[in-house]
């Protein structure tokens, strides 16, 4: 299956050059987009939801928080609250909007434990349906994706409740 957009991640553009928020953190870049560039979904206060630009199913998104701290326990309480009540949200929203079965939703912690970008926490939220797992990941190590980005962020941001 051709997919030419998976060869950015693989060479690892747009990753931060550095730890800092200065270092090209596109967790922090995101904010200043439209929410249709950026393809954020719902933007809070402290914290935003964006769709994954290499995701593992449609509809898997991030819960990132403004602020450009690397660990879990580097958030303070505000931080926290609102990581958890968007991370609510996005679960509501994804619900309506593909009847997600079940769900992911974690957080890799350090460059060890499997982050992409270690320097900047993001929760991640990924929607499951039963038979989401079917041969083609098994058997031809291929995700099939059957919505463009674009299209799904706009159906998240239609179907995320009001905070």
């Amino acid at each position: 299956m051709w997919t030419p957009h998976r060869m950015a991640y693989i060479k690892g553009e747009g990753k931060p050059t550095g730890a800092g928020a200065e270092d090209g953190c596109p967790f922090c870049e995101i904010p200043a987009m439209t929410d249709d560039d950026g393809l954020i979904v719902a933007r809070g206060e402290r914290v935003y939801a964006v769709l994954n630009l290499y995701p593992y199913n449609s509809g898997h998104l991030m819960v990132v928080p403004y602020r450009h701290v690397a660990d879990y326990t580097g958030l303070d309480a505000a931080e926290y609250g609102e990581l958890a009540e968007l991370t609510r949200h996005a679960l509501t929203a994804l619900r309506r909007a593909s009847g997600a079965q079940g769900f992911n939703v974690g957080m890799n912690l350090g460059q060890v434990a499997g982050a992409g970008i270690a320097a900047h926490l993001h929760q991640h939220v990924v929607p499951r349906w039963g038979g989401d797992t079917n041969f083609m990941p098994v058997v031809g190590h291929t995700k099939v994706l059957p919505q463009l980005l674009r299209d799904t962020r706009k159906i998240l941001a239609d179907a995320w409740p009001s905070a």
